[in-house]
């Protein structure tokens, strides 16, 4: 079983040397998608060959950054890719918890929940953060009868396999918007284990209008609703394909039994 540890990173100079040290200790197979940073991230990153790397010349978004990873780990024949952040909120410490998991092969996708076993040393998330975390887990779990407890926790483990059935575009940071709806509809079997919740820097920005907390959450239901639209024209092509071909088989074995 070959994992492959994916790390998203945008201008995270701060941070990069001692998450790729602390990774290093406890995992070989380690790649960097760095979404076009101008902070020293970039030269940092080239200057290692203990790494894998892709390097994006303009910033393209976190979820294209994962969508590359996986399409990486695949050329590369891994089984698995474990993904992180690069701002120290996950601790490379927990990877072994990850693999463990994975061992047990009961799973197709593996998600770090900071809330599934609450812990006094887990820090306060800011609260418009855990509001809108808890408004998109309840409608996941409601519409796509999920039994989650943290939707946008990016500690997770996927299994190659898994995602070359999905159909990932969402390149921004409602990447989790269109994974579990894919994951939902092609019956992967998911699972989480708890992960500790950190907060370094509660103020970190998104970005542009996502830092407003109610644009960001509208996005992330736009983006929701129209991945649940796509998935109900599909079924409905899907449905009419099958009637079509259902014709055609039965307009052949009339037939053939005519003939006979």
């Amino acid at each position: 079983m070959r994992a492959l540890i994916a790390i998203p990173t945008f201008n995270e100079i701060k941070h990069v040397h001692g998450v790729v040290r602390r990774i290093l200790d406890v995992h070989s197979d380690v790649l960097v998608v760095d979404d076009g940073s101008t902070d020293g991230t970039a030269d940092f990153l080239s200057t290692r060959r203990d790494i894998r790397l892709i390097r994006h010349a303009k910033n393209q978004g976190y979820g294209q950054s994962l969508i590359d990873a996986f399409n990486y780990a695949d050329e590369q024949s891994f089984d698995w890719v474990i993904t992180m952040d690069c701002d120290e909120q996950h601790e490379p410490e927990r990877i072994p918890d990850f693999l463990q998991a994975i061992r047990c092969d009961k799973w197709d996708l593996i998600s770090g929940s900071r809330y599934l076993k609450p812990s006094s040393e887990d820090d306060l998330p800011p609260g418009d953060r855990r509001n809108i975390n808890a408004t998109i887990t309840a409608l996941l779990n409601s519409t796509l009868h999920l039994n989650l407890t943290d939707s946008f926790c990016g500690f997770k483990a996927h299994r190659v396999s898994a995602m070359r059935r999905l159909r990932l575009t969402e390149a921004g940071y409602a990447f989790p918007l269109q994974l579990w709806p894919q994951a939902a509809r092609a019956g992967l079997r998911i699972t989480e284990i708890p992960v500790r919740l950190i907060y370094n820097d509660p103020s970190r920005s998104f970005g542009g209008v996502l830092d407003d907390a109610a644009r960001r959450l509208q996005h992330y239901l736009d983006v929701f609703h129209a991945e649940m639209a796509r998935s109900a024209v599909s079924a409905v092509e899907r449905a009419g394909l099958s009637a079509v071909e259902g014709s055609d088989e039965c307009e052949t074995a009339t037939c053939t039994c005519a003939r006979s």
